[in-house]
C-alpha cells in the first residue's frame, strides 16, 4: 500500500459496510477513490471526510442498465489500478416466493454488473500491465448445501456468489499472464446494514467487522491469495475444495458412466 500515491480505485457499494470501509482505507493509504453508490447524501458525507478530490462520488444504481453503463464507462476511461466490485443486495427468500423483480435486481447487481465492470476495466489494466480486480462474494459461495438457519431461502443469492467465485478464479487464470491479479473476497457474517435491510436481526451472532474484512483483503493482495476468506484459519480447506472440483472435472470421459448404463 505504500506505493499507492498515484493509484486510482473504483469501489462500488461505497455508501456503507465493506465498500465504505474499503473507500476510507484506500483514501487514507494514498489512493484516489471513485466511490459508487445509490445514495448521494452518504457519498457526499464520505467525500467530506477527506481533502477535496480524494474521493469522487458517483451516484449509480447498478441494478439498472443506465447505471451499469455509466460506471462501465468510468472503468474504461479512467486509469484504474484497483476495481472493487462490492455492491450487493440480499433478497433472502424462498425461491418460489421471490418476486421476479427482486430476483432480477439481485442478479443485475451481483452477477451482471461486476462482470460488465470487470470486462470494462480489464483491457486498460492489461495495456498498463498492472491492476487488481476484487469481487466481493461470501462464504455462502461454497455453502449451497449448508443448513438454512435464519435464511428462509437463498438459492438465487448463493448462485450469484458462486458466479463471482468461478468468475474470479477463471479470470485470474486468464489475466495473470498480463500482470493482473484477481481476488474473490469471501467473508462470513459481517456487522453491516446488509442483513438489517433484509429484516434479519443477527446482532446476537458473533460477526466480523467490515474493517477486518478489508484488512484481510488488502493483505491477501500482498501475499497473492486468489480466494480471500477472512474467517477461515485453515487455508488448506480452500485448496482442498478447489482440488476436489478439479478432480471431478478431470474425472470425466466420453464414455457413459456405468451407473447410467
Amino acid at each position: 500500500m505504500s506505493n499507492s500515491t498515484q493509484c486510482l480505485a473504483l469501489v462500488t457499494g461505497a455508501t456503507s459496510g465493506i465498500g465504505q470501509a474499503f473507500a476510507r482505507r484506500l483514501a487514507n493509504s494514498g489512493y484516489n477513490v471513485i466511490a459508487v453508490g445509490r445514495r448521494q447524501d452518504r457519498l457526499d458525507a464520505l467525500a467530506a471526510e477527506f481533502p477535496a478530490g480524494k474521493i469522487r462520488p458517483v451516484v449509480a444504481d447498478l441494478s439498472q442498465t443506465e447505471g451499469q453503463n455509466r460506471v462501465a464507462e468510468l472503468c474504461r476511461q479512467e486509469p484504474l489500478t484497483l476495481l472493487i466490485n462490492n455492491a450487493g443486495v440480499a433478497h433472502y427468500m424462498a425461491f418460489t416466493a421471490l418476486p421476479v423483480e427482486k430476483a432480477s435486481e439481485l442478479l443485475q447487481v451481483k452477477v451482471v454488473a461486476p462482470t460488465l465492470l470487470a470486462h470494462a476495466a480489464a483491457p486498460g489494466m492489461v495495456a498498463r500491465n498492472t491492476g487488481t480486480i476484487i469481487n466481493v462474494a461470501g462464504m455462502l459461495g461454497f455453502g449451497a448445501t449448508a443448513p438454512l438457519g435464519q435464511a428462509a431461502g437463498r438459492a438465487t443469492y448463493v448462485a450469484a456468489l458462486s458466479h463471482l467465485v468461478s468468475l474470479s478464479l477463471a479470470l485470474n487464470e486468464e489475466l495473470k499472464p498480463a500482470g493482473l491479479n484477481v481476488q474473490v473476497l469471501c467473508p462470513g457474517v459481517v456487522a453491516t446494514e446488509f442483513h438489517e435491510r433484509q429484516g434479519m436481526d443477527l446482532s446476537a451472532l458473533p460477526r466480523m467487522s467490515a474493517e477486518d474484512v478489508v484488512t484481510a483483503s488488502l493483505r491477501a493482495m500482498e501475499i497473492g491469495e486468489v480466494i480471500c476468506a477472512p474467517g477461515v484459519e485453515d487455508v488448506t480447506l480452500l485448496g482442498r475444495a478447489l482440488n476436489a472440483n478439479l478432480q471431478a472435472f478431470n474425472g470425466q470421459s466420453p464414455k457413459l458412466a456405468t451407473r447410467y448404463q
